[in-house]
Formats: structure tokens, C-alpha cells, sequence
């Protein structure tokens, strides 16, 4: 008689009941997001309408599908299917998006504070440049910035100091303001520029598919020479 087979016969049942049914873990289907993961509109973006606007790819299409900033973050991607937001790229382009605003990671004003009617101004401010040990700062030094101040807002004010630079933006030369999506205010050197919401601004472009793309361009490639053959033949 196998030893084995007797150890087995005098263990309990319930560790029997576990060996002869094998166990599946198994994740439950997130059908909805929950309330928690909705992420505060920003003074940039307000409501879905200027979201789905930013990221492009045409998805302002589908506004009306999603009303509220609510919808927009919460409906799953088979929800998603089902009020007709297609094809199936332009959901997971919108989830993509949803994840990176949750996570504060913007395209360009996406931090900005000072906004008014989709316009958000910028300027150039001289700061006192904090010494360090590789250089330490003199009276005299400064540095130069890019703040989101809105175009009365006293340059002198204190507490600008404590303002954080805006992303994207930087100082070419002595107060340039350079950066995309940047307009110049006329008058002002450069030194003075706003930012308006736009359609696309924060679009990832889709790589350009060449020759069909990976999957056919060996048939695509093959068919042209052909075609090249047969003409030059003829």
C-alpha cells in the first residue's frame, strides 16, 4: 500500500475539500468608477467641454454624450461604448487622458491659476536669485520667471514670491516669454503673453502609418513592386 495514499486518507476534510477542487482567483469587473478618483476641475479647465476639447482627436464631438465632469470621470469604458463614444482608440485615448488629470500631470496651462474666460496671462517677473554653494547670489542677482498674473496684478506684490513658475514656459533672452501656444501681448516686448484654450492643444498625435503600417507592409510593399514590374514590362 502507498504510504502517501494513507497519509492522505486521514487528513482532514476540509483540506481534502481543498485538494480536490482546485481554487481561481478571480477579480471582480470594475464597472464604474468610484465618486473618490474624480479628480477638482481646474480654473484651465472648467468642465468636460473644455477637457475633451484640449485633448483633441475630435472627441468634442461626444460633449453631449458627456455633460457633466462627473460622466467624464466615471464612466467605464464599456459605458463609454454604450453612449457612442467610438471607435474603440478614441475610449482609450479618453481613459489614458482621465488617468494622467487625475494624476496632475497637465498639458500646457493646465496649472494655471489666473484664468478668465479661457485666457490666462502671463509675464515675465524679476526674482531674487537664492544663493547656493556653487553660486552664491549677490545683492543685485536675479532671476527671471514666468508667472500667471492676471494683468492687474501689482508686479511689486510681495507675494508673487511664492507663486510657482509656470510649466512649459521659459525666459529667452532678457524677457521674452517663449513656449507653445503663447501670444505675445503687442506692446510689450514679449515680456507680456497670453495662453487661450484651444482645440488640441494637449493632443497626442497618432504615429503616421507607413506603407499600411507593420502588419502590411510586407504586402503593401510587395504588391507595389509588382505593379512596378508589370509597367515597366509593358
Amino acid at each position: 500500500m502507498n504510504p502517501n495514499l494513507s497519509r492522505i486518507r486521514h487528513l482532514p476534510f476540509s483540506l481534502l475539500s481543498c485538494l480536490s477542487k482546485p481554487t481561481i482567483a478571480t477579480k471582480p469587473f470594475q464597472r464604474h468608477v468610484s465618486t473618490n478618483q474624480i479628480p477638482p476641475p481646474t480654473p484651465f479647465v472648467p468642465d468636460s467641454k473644455t477637457f475633451l476639447a484640449l485633448i483633441g482627436r475630435g472627441l468634442s464631438q461626444h460633449t453631449a454624450k458627456l455633460p457633466t465632469w462627473e460622466s467624464l470621470f466615471t464612466l467605464s469604458s464599456e459605458q463609454l461604448r454604450k453612449v457612442g463614444v467610438e471607435p474603440a482608440r478614441a475610449r482609450r485615448y479618453l481613459l489614458w487622458w482621465r488617468d494622467k488629470f487625475r494624476q496632475g500631470r497637465y498639458g500646457i496651462g493646465g496649472d494655471l491659476r489666473n484664468v478668465q474666460d479661457s485666457v490666462a496671462h502671463v509675464r515675465v517677473v524679476e526674482l531674487p536669485r537664492e544663493p547656493s554653494q556653487k553660486s552664491p547670489a549677490g545683492p543685485d542677482a536675479v532671476r527671471r520667471v514666468v508667472l500667471n498674473l492676471s494683468p492687474s496684478h501689482p508686479a511689486e506684490d510681495s507675494t508673487i514670491r511664492q507663486l510657482r513658475p509656470v510649466k512649459g514656459l521659459k525666459v529667452q533672452g532678457a524677457h521674452t516669454i517663449v513656449g507653445p501656444f503663447v501670444q505675445p501681448v503687442e506692446g510689450t516686448g514679449g515680456s507680456v503673453a497670453t495662453i487661450r484654450v484651444q482645440e488640441g492643444m494637449w493632443e497626442q498625435r497618432r504615429n503616421q502609418k507607413i506603407d499600411g503600417g507593420e502588419r502590411r507592409k510586407v504586402q503593401v510593399r510587395r504588391k507595389r513592386k509588382l505593379e512596378e514590374m508589370k509597367k515597366a514590362r509593358s
